[in-house]
């Protein structure tokens, strides 16, 4: 039988900090193919993303994860509500923070080398730290050595490394993740989940990441925003409070792992309308 709360699960202290990030009664409507009126993508979603906080936000396809990010990248503005960083509502694009879209998008004519440091010429960043920079975040996602490759020279795992190499080399407190991980196989999507864990653990950033996997939710975050169907409300929001750092590669069996996958699937089937895996 299906529980609606989990067991005995670990003791882990939760996170406390005051918001970085919020998004305050957040409601999106866009207007009909025909001109006339309107359709309500968004309505009234909530929810505070902590400093140093893992969030991943789950739902159906087309209900709005994407848009949230848009939103907090100052790319895309809500109908109503806000969305504020430290208080202060996002009015314009958002340079503060990182974003890594679904696919690498690195310049076909630059190099791996190249393509990472981009940002900090954008940024005036002196020479000689732009180097040492690069040459850190490259031996974080374990790039070393193909520095002078070009995209194409480079596996499908490969650029995503650069992807995120190139988002954390200029250090944002905030990173944002669309479904970065979507297009990889499963064993490579496994290996970058851990390098994504341990990237975060190492260098503190605050994280939001868009993925339709429950298993990939529960693995990596902190806590698990649930949206539901058109019109997009906020179904749940729940920590997951299990010890770091966490299996990737065999889930399942750590202890509590399950429970908090049932629960956040207790909360999320009636969107997707597919049976529990137990029933």
């Amino acid at each position: 039988m299906l529980t609606s709360a989990p067991k005995t699960l670990p003791t882990v202290t939760p996170i406390r900090s005051k918001p970085v990030l919020e998004f305050d009664s957040i409601v999106q409507e866009f207007r009909l193919p025909s001109g006339e009126g309107s359709r309500r993508v968004l309505d009234r979603i909530s929810f505070d993303v902590g400093l140093g906080q893992f969030t991943a936000v789950v739902g159906p396809s087309g209900c709005g994860k994407s848009t949230l990010l848009h939103m907090a990248a100052g790319l895309l503005f809500p109908t109503a509500g806000a969305v504020r960083q430290h208080g202060s509502r996002i009015t314009s694009v958002n340079r503060s923070i990182g974003f890594v879209p679904q696919q690498a998008q690195l310049l076909p004519w630059k190099t791996l080398r190249e393509n990472v440091e981009l940002p900090l010429l954008l940024r005036h960043v002196p020479e000689e730290e732009r180097i040492a920079r690069v040459n850190d975040i490259l031996s974080a996602v374990s790039l070393t050595g193909f520095e002078e490759h070009y995209p194409h020279q480079l596996s499908g795992g490969m650029q995503k490394r650069a992807s995120i190499a190139r988002t954390l080399v200029y250090r944002p407190e905030i990173v944002l993740m669309d479904e970065p991980f979507g297009s990889l196989d499963a064993q490579t999507r496994m290996v970058m989940q851990n390098d994504l864990q341990s990237l975060w653990s190492e260098r503190g950033a605050t994280i939001v990441f868009v993925t339709h996997d429950l298993t990939e939710a529960v693995v990596l975050a902190d806590n698990v925003v649930l949206l539901s169907r058109q019109p997009t409300r906020l179904k749940a929001n729940i920590p997951i409070e299990l010890e770091r750092p966490r299996n990737v590669f065999q889930p399942f069996h750590t202890k509590g792992f399950t429970d908090y996958y049932d629960r956040v699937w207790a909360n999320f089937q009636s969107e997707v309308g597919g049976p529990h895996k137990g029933s």
